[in-house]
């Protein structure tokens, strides 16, 4: 029944269909300095060794549970027998996606993607801290770059159904009388009012983090799905901020991720010769 409505609405932002995919990327921040405070892990790999400063206070619980994951300290369900077990959780596991000139990913028992420590938790993002509120959605005709918006799908799945759905706009009849409405209300919205509209809920008590080169951030597949995989930027993801919980970034070994990110793999991003987690535990002391 909306489909005559929609149509007619996008060919209002016809422009925007046309925007081909663009990552802005981001200019690197400088490293901080650590106190003896922060906590530290190392993680060995097939390929060579990785210190992680880990920020807790961007991101506490997401800390707390990769570590007591790492140090077998919490409990998971294995994905084979279904029971619920605790030992160190990524040793022997693999980065089971790789993509040059992206991010190297890990932390799925499986290695496929698809699977996790059988228990999901909350994002831990401050999107006003990201600035995210102050950039619009919509500018120029255009959909900002970081919505990744390629087609009249797209559109209407991230942008102009969300919308209707929030005015309660189910008709043809209720659409026309409010058109004018509706097409203020797309053109007044934000980045952080599309991705509210699709179920992220922000904290603003965190400390912001931007997902630049090194940093180590949480996989999901949407809002509050996080388990066990993360993953490493060796580039910087711009259109990821505000989507994915940031919760430390590379001390040394950035190199080794580099390494990671070159070996050959599928199609799908499965690296032809498994790259090991041989073990990831926190350092006792920080130098």
């Amino acid at each position: 029944m909306l489909k005559p409505m929609i149509q007619s609405l996008i060919e209002a932002w016809k422009p925007a269909m046309i925007l081909p995919l663009a990552v802005v990327l981001m200019h690197a921040e400088a490293a901080e300095e650590i106190s003896p405070a922060r906590k530290v892990a190392v993680m060995k790999t097939s390929l060579g060794k990785i210190r992680i400063e880990l920020w807790s206070a961007a991101a506490p619980e997401t800390v707390n549970n990769f570590i007591e994951l790492a140090e077998g300290r919490k409990a998971f369900k294995d994905p084979g027998s279904g029971a619920e077990i605790k030992r160190p959780f990524y040793d022997g596991l693999t980065f089971h996606r790789v993509i040059k000139d992206f991010m190297i990913q890990g932390g799925c028992p499986l290695g496929t993607g698809t699977s996790g420590p059988g228990y999901n938790f909350k994002d831990e993002i401050n999107a006003m801290g990201l600035g995210l509120s102050d950039m619009k959605a919509i500018e120029n005709g255009r959909p900002h770059p970081w919505l990744l918006i390629q087609s009249q799908q797209d559109f209407q799945k991230i942008i102009l159904g969300p919308v209707l759905k929030q005015m309660g706009i189910k008709g043809e009849s209720e659409f026309q009388e409010k058109l004018e409405t509706v097409q203020q209300t797309v053109n007044a919205l934000s980045i952080l009012d599309v991705y509210t509209h699709l179920g992220y809920v922000y904290d603003t008590d965190f400390a912001a983090k931007k997902p630049l080169r090194g940093v180590i951030a949480m996989a999901n597949s949407g809002p509050n799905t996080n388990g066990s995989q993360f993953f490493i930027n060796v580039v910087d993801t711009p259109h990821l901020t505000g989507k994915h919980t940031v919760f430390g970034h590379v001390l040394e070994g950035m190199d080794i991720a580099d390494k990671i990110a070159q070996v050959q793999t599928s199609a799908a991003g499965k690296p032809a010769a498994p790259v090991i987690i041989e073990s990831i535990r926190l350092e006792k002391t920080v130098p």
